[in-house]
């Protein structure tokens, strides 16, 4: 497998044609898809035509990909993923973090664990200055994850929902991270 970046308990490794089945699981836990369609089903075929291509996108400005499959170092088995790409494909200064992890792996300290390793990486080797995370001011969760992960809030804001989901009417909130910042406290 490419793996991408390796973690005391996790290994990032390039998305294949061949994890449909494992993305069709998680897309499918209506935990897991709360914060992000209300939990509704997904369907194979949005997997095949949408989800896929999204996560085996190339950036250019990395010259890797930007969401990468997790799974546990020791066993393989797969715990969902991890997003750190460019908001620009040809621009590398400001990357979105953001992860999505199957219900087993929460709590485990998985979603801190890669989003620490990606943030290094992405300091150190990709020539990132700045790393966002947005989620639903509701979603404590992921609130956290961002916040052990060493970003800051920095802003409330309200999102075009293509459809309203509950909690969707309290907004959504920013989170950053800055090179000079992490610089400081790596």
């Amino acid at each position: 497998m490419n793996t991408f970046l390796e973690t005391d308990r996790l290994a990032l490794r390039a998305f294949t044609e061949a994890d449909a089945d494992h993305l069709l699981a998680l897309d499918n836990d209506p935990d897991v898809m709360r914060f992000i369609n209300g939990g509704r089903p997904t369907s194979r075929e949005v997997i095949q035509a949408q989800t896929l291509p999204r996560l085996l996108h190339d950036y250019p400005c990395f010259g890797t990909r930007g969401y990468w499959a997790a799974e546990e170092k020791d066993t393989g088995v797969f715990l969902g993923w991890f997003e750190f790409r460019p908001l620009d494909d040809h621009n590398p200064a400001v990357a979105e973090l953001g992860y999505r992890l199957n219900k087993a792996a929460w709590g485990s300290g998985y979603a801190t664990e890669g989003s620490q390793a990606l943030i290094r990486k992405g300091f150190t080797d990709l020539g990132v200055q700045r790393v966002i995370a947005n989620t639903m001011t509701v979603n404590t969760g992921s609130r956290r994850v961002m916040e052990k992960a060493g970003l800051s809030f920095l802003r409330d804001f309200s999102g075009d929902w293509p459809e309203a989901i509950e909690g969707s009417e309290h907004g959504e909130v920013e989170y950053e991270l800055t090179r000079t910042k992490w610089e400081q406290h790596p």
